[in-house]
């Protein structure tokens, strides 16, 4: 009997592949388009969704306040009270290409049902890369669970069902990450670049690639970088010059109208008289830290790097910033390349350790969540606790693995 050769086998295979993440994208999207019918919401989505369509179908700053009235008017049914969020466009203006292929869908409903595939897909994809950046290869046991609880575990579903497009951020670095590692650096500065949509969460992480990179004289790395910003902001300036200006003012008004949005005011909030100090004492000791370690990997290899780079989004969510537990889901590589490193100077027994360590952050994440949940002006809301148990356990874990992270070749060093 013939058998067939092995490229037709693998054409079968991918082809095979192929449909079966076809069939997968199609029931996401029709329980998506089922969900969003049911339960209205995805505000961040819909902030970025009407700013898109004013400016592409009316020629109207998406920082305008007849722009955010219209957003009030489609969440509330009314303009915002005070107390209440404002849900006004505050991301740079050439974030508009991400949101732009859904604000062509007129019908709100199914944009957002799209718009949630695309960030369940795209979280599926995180997985990926995070295993091929770390060449770390589970069993295919703690693989498949490892793709279930990317898509199940709190920090996934929350920016899943809000809309929130830290996931692709996620993705964008993630994926510089695996171009700066296979020598791409026209790729990884591109996506470097992306990433800045959200700024206030690609600051640190940027700069720190930016100088190891000068560090290691990537310099293509660096021109396609910035290039590429340059190219990106001088686009939005065609349809807006001064877009610089109005944004500016939308990020200096944006903590006037939301919780607190750093660990800082979190901790002044349960602690009135000390919080403050305390703050201060936190933000400092991180900044020493990571100038710390951000040294260390000076001119060291790829390998250095990506622990130090890891450790600065876990930092960063700490150290003073505006952010939320809301975008935690950029620490889905550390968490990867903390279990990755493990497997690596354990072996098999670390797996249980690796299952143990998500079925502890997909239990414990919601319990957290539920039992803290309140309600503000009839909406849920989380509680500022959320800012410590994951940025907690990665601090750990990464400290954990830093040896064997940083001078014992193996995962991480292997070209592509």
């Amino acid at each position: 009997m013939n058998q067939l050769p092995r490229t037709r086998i693998q054409d079968v295979l991918y082809t095979l592949l192929a449909l079966v993440l076809l069939a997968l994208a199609g029931t996401l999207g029709w329980m998506n388009y089922r969900f969003t019918m049911q339960n209205p919401g995805g505000n961040d989505f819909l902030v970025h969704w009407e700013g898109a369509r004013a400016l592409l179908f009316d020629g109207t700053s998406p920082y305008s306040d007849e722009v955010a009235l219209r957003i009030q008017q489609h969440a509330y049914g009314r303009p915002a009270q005070s107390g209440e969020h404002k849900l006004r466009v505050a991301y740079p203006l050439y974030s508009t290409l991400i949101f732009a292929p859904f604000a062509l869908i007129g019908d709100y409903t199914l944009a957002r049902a799209v718009w949630m595939t695309t960030l369940e897909i795209a979280l599926i994809a995180l997985t990926l890369l995070g295993l091929r950046l770390t060449t770390w290869r589970p069993a295919p046991w703690l693989l498949a669970f490892l793709l279930l609880f990317s898509l199940t575990w709190y920090h996934g579903i929350r920016p899943v069902i809000n809309g929130n497009a830290v996931i692709l951020v996620a993705l964008f670095l993630t994926g510089a990450m695996l171009a700066l590692q296979s020598e791409q650096d026209e790729a990884a500065g591109i996506l470097l670049a992306l990433a800045t949509i959200k700024p206030h969460l690609a600051l640190l992480p940027v700069l720190f690639a930016l100088l190891w990179a000068f560090s290691q004289r990537r310099w293509r790395f660096i021109v396609w970088f910035a290039g590429f910003l340059v190219f990106l902001v001088a686009l939005g300036m065609l349809f807006l010059p001064d877009w610089p200006l109005q944004n500016l003012r939308e990020i200096l008004r944006y903590t006037d109208y939301n919780p607190p949005t750093t660990i800082q005011a979190a901790v002044q909030e349960w602690l009135p008289g000390a919080g403050k100090q305390l703050g201060w004492i936190l933000s400092g000791g991180l900044a020493l830290l990571l100038l710390a370690e951000w040294t260390l990997a000076w001119k060291k290899p790829f390998r250095h790097f990506l622990w130090t780079f890891c450790l600065t989004l876990t930092a960063s969510q700490w150290i003073g910033i505006t952010t939320d537990p809301g975008n935690f889901i950029i620490l889905f590589l550390p968490l990867v390349v903390v279990l990755a490193e493990l497997e690596g100077r354990y072996g098999r027994a670390a797996r249980r350790w690796a299952l143990f360590s998500l079925l502890g952050l997909l239990v414990g994440l919601w319990y957290i969540f539920l039992a803290t949940l309140s309600t503000v002006n009839g909406q849920p809301q989380q509680s500022t606790v959320m800012f410590l148990p994951l940025p907690f356990f990665l601090f750990w874990g990464l400290y954990w693995i830093r040896w064997w992270a940083v001078r014992t070749p193996g995962l991480t060093d292997v070209p592509r």
